[in-house]
């Protein structure tokens, strides 16, 4: 099913969306990869604030390339989502309620989404340029010295995505191949 959201959002509006359903995000979403992950992460650790407020927030897992004279943002395909796995329980417990990327997620991430009414998003890999053309505005907002995997601020409109775990854990890796077997 085709739906349309405006982001950020909270656990009440996610509880709406399901594994399969079709979405395109309207608002701010923030960039964030392993490197960002990590260093949120040891901040937490240290009993420090992260330099942004995760709270109902959607984070991207992107990396993007440098943006071309007359372009906001370069390439903008997503980045394998496991390879967040070990951090993402303990940036989900700081609010976050979406977070988009590509490939399966970890049982214990399953799980953490369903325990904080999160939603795990895949949007296609390998059609960067396009997603590219949904975001209107991208700045740095932290950690700079990342390069391009510094913590970025994006305005996307009508940005496409796929619901692959929603918030009460169905999981759509796992559904569609039933779906298949149970068809052919």
């Amino acid at each position: 099913m085709k739906k349309y959201l405006n982001v950020p959002a909270g656990a009440e509006e996610l509880s709406e969306l399901k594994a399969g359903d079709y979405v395109y995000l309207t608002g701010t979403i923030y960039t964030a990869r392993d490197a960002a992950h990590k260093r949120m992460y040891e901040s937490l650790m240290e009993g420090k604030e992260l330099p942004v407020d995760l709270k109902d927030q959607f984070i991207y897992y992107l990396g993007p390339t440098p943006a071309r004279e007359g372009q906001v943002i370069g390439s903008a395909g997503p980045t394998t989502s496991s390879r967040m796995d070990k951090y993402t329980p303990t940036m989900l417990d700081q609010g976050i309620k979406g977070m988009i990327g590509k490939g399966k997620r970890s049982p214990e991430v399953i799980e953490s989404v369903k325990t904080n009414g999160a939603v795990y998003f895949a949007a296609v890999g390998g059609a960067g340029a396009l997603l590219s053309k949904c975001i209107k505005e991208a700045e740095v907002i932290a950690y700079d010295d990342l390069g391009t995997e510094a913590i970025r601020k994006l305005k996307v409109e009508e940005f496409p995505v796929i619901v692959v775990v929603d918030s009460q854990g169905n999981n759509l890796y796992e559904t569609a191949v039933e779906e298949f077997l149970r068809h052919s």
